[in-house]
């Protein structure tokens, strides 16, 4: 069921050092590479990863990120990244996506990212023809 609003795929993904700065701390940069694991992973969820995207000259551009830090992760911390779809167009999709801890409701990090699709020219093209039926805000 291809970009079906109502699926969320979670990751799982516990930090390690390099994540995190002098403090221990996660650096806020790391949640984008958090965000674009959730992303892949929301594809393979319906049945088709990035590289068979690629192999067929498909690519996913990030075009637009939104992110609002709310607490900080820490050192061996489990996250959770949860990825949605919150709208889609012809050429365009934007993820919805939310950082919790692991036994903790709060949220820790949330935004959008929108993703453009492009051919192998690397200009927009439609979205491929399976995943066009994607609902509208």
């Amino acid at each position: 069921m291809p970009f079906d609003r109502g699926h969320i795929s979670i990751v799982k993904y516990r930090t390690c050092y390099e994540d995190t700065d002098a403090g221990g701390v996660v650096y806020y940069a790391n949640y984008l590479r958090y965000m674009e694991r959730g992303r892949n992973e929301y594809l393979r969820d319906l049945g088709r990863s990035i590289k068979h995207y690629q192999d067929d000259g498909i690519l996913f551009v990030v075009v637009e990120v939104n992110v609002r830090f709310r607490a900080p992760a820490v050192l061996d911390d489990d996250l959770f990244i949860e990825t949605w779809i919150e709208e889609g167009r012809r050429t365009s999709v934007t993820f919805g996506q939310k950082i919790k801890r692991e036994g903790d409701d709060r949220v820790l990090v949330e935004g959008t990212v929108k993703v453009a699709c492009l051919g192998e020219n690397l200009r927009p093209r439609r979205l491929p023809e399976k995943l066009l039926d994607v609902p509208n805000n």
